[in-house]
């Protein structure tokens, strides 16, 4: 009987009230409580002389989508305060109530309140697979078992700055020839439907054969004039259905990745990012005591690559069946001659985990390089293809009344 009492008191959820009040000294005093309704709360506070004047359920509505960066910020706060001492409960709750993002503060609220009511940290992160994926929970169930759970935390949250750090740089590189193209596209468009247009009426009446770059001009003017809306749909959808296959096919995914490892320039910048990603989180998960076929198992996602996911696979399977790392990553034909020596050191020497950091050091170092390069190679290419295009339409636009100068 008593085992079902207290099995019902834990299947009642309880919230946090905030108050106000006036205690027996008829000072004001103010605090907060948990419990299952504000009726609660003001009888306890009753029974201790307190008499409430205001009191409030504390709610979290509203909010962002939690990314990556509040995960990764998270991980480093619970970390460092785990370290210094702080329960575990309690730092949850300085998590919460410290974030801007009320939805962030929600989640930590849920997780919070999984742990209170008796699972562990690893299922109650668990419960969230678009937070925190199966490398992250893997690696917390296994601090929660070898009791080194800050450790582990501390590990995770380096590993994932270093994530983020190598998707940050190749967005920056991409973000600026992306910006420009598309204010370029943007300024083309204007040029044609607007501008043009008024030129057209300006040489209706010039009394002589246009220039064919002219005429070409005009043309394509009128074209998009009338097509707007046809260019406008297959634009927007041609973004959308790429898009949605590329969530949702899965072969489609693959066909991708593996084409853009071949591509000039910005291909080996991928690879290498990969590759230090690959390395990175597979030196996580073993240096942490992760068994090496349960490592494999989070690698793959983890490396962002649809390619070097499927590799990841075959090489867990034959891994499990007894081949050394290196033959099986020398089987998939992805991974750089220096990285598969390097690793079969790390498997001779029993310091695999050593040498897996030292490859992803030096494959994030090259990407950092490869970035710096990328970008000062696309600056010039840029400005040139703006002056073509763009210069192109303005003197093709100025020829006639260049010609009429000259005529006259």
């Amino acid at each position: 009987m008593a085992t079902a009492t207290s099995a019902q008191r834990r299947d009642v959820k309880e919230y946090t009230f905030i108050w106000e009040g006036v205690d027996r000294n008829n000072r004001q005093v103010r605090g907060e409580s948990k419990a299952a309704s504000e009726t609660v709360v003001t009888t306890n506070l009753r029974r201790q002389g307190i008499r409430v004047t205001k009191i409030r359920r504390q709610t979290f509505r509203g909010g962002r989508k939690v990314n990556e960066k509040d995960i990764t910020f998270f991980t480093r706060q619970l970390a460092t305060m785990l370290k210094a001492g702080v329960p575990l409960l309690q730092a949850f709750e300085i998590v919460a109530r410290g974030h801007s993002n009320a939805r962030f503060s929600r989640l930590m609220m849920d997780i919070k309140n999984k742990i209170e009511a008796g699972s562990s940290m690893a299922q109650a992160f668990r419960e969230h697979p678009g937070h925190f994926d199966t490398l992250y929970c893997n690696l917390v169930a296994a601090g929660e078992a070898s009791g080194t759970i800050d450790a582990i935390l501390d590990r995770l949250a380096t590993y994932k700055e270093k994530m983020l750090a190598i998707k940050s740089k190749i967005k920056s590189a991409l973000f600026y020839p992306i910006s420009v193209v598309v204010v370029a596209i943007v300024v083309i468009w204007v040029i044609m439907i607007f501008v043009i247009p008024s030129f057209k009426k300006v040489f209706s009446n010039f009394g002589a054969d246009l220039p064919a770059p002219t005429l070409i001009v005009i043309a394509m003017s009128e074209w998009v004039v009338a097509w707007w809306w046809l260019v406008f749909m297959i634009i927007l959808g041609t973004i959308v259905g790429f898009g949605f296959m590329l969530k949702r096919s899965a072969a489609f995914r693959y066909a991708f990745d593996r084409a853009m490892l071949k591509f000039p320039i910005i291909g080996g910048i991928l690879e290498k990012a990969t590759v230090a990603r690959w390395t990175r989180t597979l030196q996580t998960m073993f240096a942490a005591g992760v068994p090496l076929v349960e490592s494999l198992d989070a690698v793959g996602g983890a490396s962002g690559n649809a390619v070097y996911a499927a590799a990841t696979k075959k090489i867990q399977t034959e891994v499990s069946t007894g081949t050394s790392l290196t033959n099986s990553m020398s089987n998939t034909g992805l991974f750089p001659t220096m990285v598969l020596q390097m690793i079969q050191i790390g498997e001779e020497s029993g310091s695999l985990d050593n040498m897996l950091g030292k490859i992803a050091d030096y494959f994030e170092r090259e990407v950092d390089d490869a970035v710096a390069a990328l970008s000062s190679l696309l600056e010039p290419i840029i400005i040139v293809f703006l002056g073509v295009v763009i210069g192109g339409l303005v003197v093709a636009m100025y020829l006639p009344i260049f010609k009429l100068g000259a005529v006259v």
